[in-house]
């Protein structure tokens, strides 16, 4: 939304039997990130699991009022824009599951929130959403929000090295942004590469484009919080 972060507080459920350097760990890669940006772990809660770790983390944040960048605001015209690359938490799931050993480096395992660039969207930016459930799905969120529609080329869909469409568009997990706006964006902001994926439409629903102009459905396949 173009907010700043404030404060983070963490709520942890173990197991009796977790390591400490397990417990060290976290805390240690949790608190790395909020001290890069200054952000205070502010509270929380412990408690004890039978079997399982159980965290949940809640972020607290400011804007000017009335300035939000919601995910109401695209129109019919918007040209539909992402920061960075998409697919790699996808990929990274996707080799895991293969039984694939991955280093815990790079970007899927030390995401960077794009604050800076969406703080720089204030006024650019028509509608924005964070792209947490996959392109897919989180593009379908502004489509219903703002009561429109929206066609992908998919030749534009910035993908990450050693991932494929399919993780990019239904991946997850990449916390960059997705926005829309009417008017001229720059190719990079705070540094980031932006690019120019697509565009909003007046007929709702969503499809995708090849580089021969023939389109198909574009269905969310993402993430679903409360699929049965």
């Amino acid at each position: 939304m173009g907010g700043h972060p404030l404060a983070v507080f963490l709520s942890l459920a173990l197991p009796n039997d977790l390591p400490q350097k397990w417990i060290d760990g976290f805390y240690s890669g949790l608190l790395s990130l909020a001290d890069h940006f200054r952000v205070p772990l502010a509270g929380g809660d412990t408690a004890q699991t039978p079997a399982g770790i159980l965290a949940d983390i809640m972020a607290l944040g400011s804007v000017p009022r009335g300035k939000a960048i919601l995910r109401s605001g695209a129109q019919p015209g918007d040209r539909i824009y992402a920061t960075g690359k998409l697919g790699l938490g996808g990929a990274s799931v996707r080799r895991l599951y293969a039984g694939e050993r991955l280093r815990p480096t790079g970007e899927y395992f030390y995401p960077t929130p794009r604050l800076e660039a969406g703080g720089k969207l204030h006024g650019i930016a028509s509608a924005m959403i964070d792209i947490s459930d996959g392109l897919s799905t989180d593009l379908a969120h502004i489509c219903e929000e703002s009561g429109v529609g929206a066609v992908v080329y998919d030749s534009a869909i910035p993908v990450a090295a050693k991932a494929t469409i399919d993780d990019a568009l239904h991946g997850g997990d990449d916390y960059e942004l997705l926005f829309t706006s009417s008017k001229r964006v720059p190719r990079k902001i705070a540094g980031v590469p932006i690019a120019e994926i697509g565009q909003i439409m007046e007929r709702k629903g969503m499809w995708i484009q090849d580089e021969q102009g023939r389109s198909k459905r574009l269905k969310s396949r993402g993430w679903q919080h409360f699929s049965s």
